[in-house]
């Protein structure tokens, strides 16, 4: 890397419009609090180009060295304000779905660098393994990439403390801990689905384990970075509530297994933690029904909004005050063209 990262933070702090970020806020809290007037929240920002040439910057460079991932992070941050869009200016310890599997002993391993992605887990994908977990409890927070996550943190508190404005407009959100069951499934493996039939009740130890470990590195998380208010960030977005809990796994389980096995889970984790906001990939049609009765559900985001039956989606979020945030344009445009109601509580980039 040419540039200092404090060169490239210098850049980030004087393109920042404190006006520009406050107004941004509020249209945001807005949104969030049921005042959008809109059937569809967008929100922009002007554009404020780099004056510095960015350097480009491989992700795998970025795994074992704090400054390289901070700046690869703030590249992003240089981008969403030359790009004049209405991102929440936010950065994370960018180190893939693995880190709450590595803290149980799966395999962490770079994907090739030509594909300049983020690295993964490998599943244990023994069984005996898993039950030997099940008996030991929460692992070290500070194993696998538990340690480099954390470290991550106290580096970006270190040298943002010099730049008063990245300090007060640039969110540091959670980092991806995933959620019990997408973890639970990088840890198991695929064998995971009949376990729920063949294993029910090392399922359910299983879970526990995982979403006490969840709880664990979260209150570790929030000792070097403190929730401040009822919102937080995440990929851009503003939400009410500390968590973005990912439940990608859940398009391939009933509705039935879900509440059993896996949404008491969640709700503990929301009510321990504030609530917050639920992402799923997939199809989730068929379980959002249940998904909207948890307390502190406040949002949900979905990446394949082609996979469901979105008048089903809506009834179960918008009708019952829940947002969607980051819908595709043309989802929530074709919903607008048939004057489906959205009640100003969708938001489109």
């Amino acid at each position: 890397m040419k540039k200092d990262l404090p060169e490239l933070l210098a850049d980030i702090e004087a393109r920042i419009d404190e006006a520009q970020e406050e107004k941004l806020l509020s249209q945001w809290k807005d949104f969030l609090e049921g005042r959008c007037r809109d059937e569809i929240f967008r929100a922009r920002r002007n554009e404020s180009p780099a004056k510095i040439s960015w350097p480009d910057i491989n992700i795998n460079d970025t795994i074992g060295d704090c400054d390289l991932m901070l700046a690869s992070q703030f590249k992003a941050i240089s981008n969403a304000l030359a790009g004049g869009g209405g991102h929440i200016l936010n950065v994370r310890a960018n180190y893939g779905t693995g880190i709450l599997p590595s803290l149980f002993g799966c395999e962490f391993f770079a994907m090739p660098r030509e594909s300049n992605t983020l690295p993964a887990a490998r599943p244990l994908a023994d069984i005996d393994k898993i039950r030997r977990l099940a008996d030991s409890g929460p692992p070290d927070m500070k194993g696998g990439l538990g340690g480099r996550v954390l470290e991550f943190a106290g580096r970006y508190l270190e040298i943002t403390r010099k730049f008063p404005k990245i300090a007060k407009y640039v969110w540091l959100y959670h980092p991806d801990v995933q959620g019990p069951i997408d973890a639970l499934e990088v840890i198991w493996g695929s064998d995971i689905f009949l376990a729920f039939y063949d294993e029910p009740d090392l399922m359910r130890r299983m879970l526990d384990v995982v979403t006490q470990t969840y709880s664990l590195f979260m209150r570790k998380w929030h000792e070097l970075v403190p929730p401040d208010g009822p919102y937080s960030a995440h990929w851009g977005m503003l939400q009410k509530g500390k968590l973005m809990l990912r439940n990608d796994s859940l398009m391939n389980l009933s509705p039935e297994l879900y509440v059993e096995f896996i949404r008491p889970l969640d709700q503990r984790l929301f009510d321990e933690f504030g609530g917050g906001a639920v992402h799923f990939c997939g199809r989730g049609d068929h379980y959002i029904e249940a998904m909207s009765g948890m307390k502190g559900l406040t949002a949900i985001n979905m990446s394949q909004p082609e996979y469901n039956d979105m008048e089903i989606i809506f009834k179960n979020t918008v009708d019952k005050g829940i947002a969607i945030l980051g819908l595709s344009g043309k989802t929530a445009q074709d919903a607008a063209e048939r004057r489906r109601p959205l009640r100003g509580r969708v938001h489109c980039w």
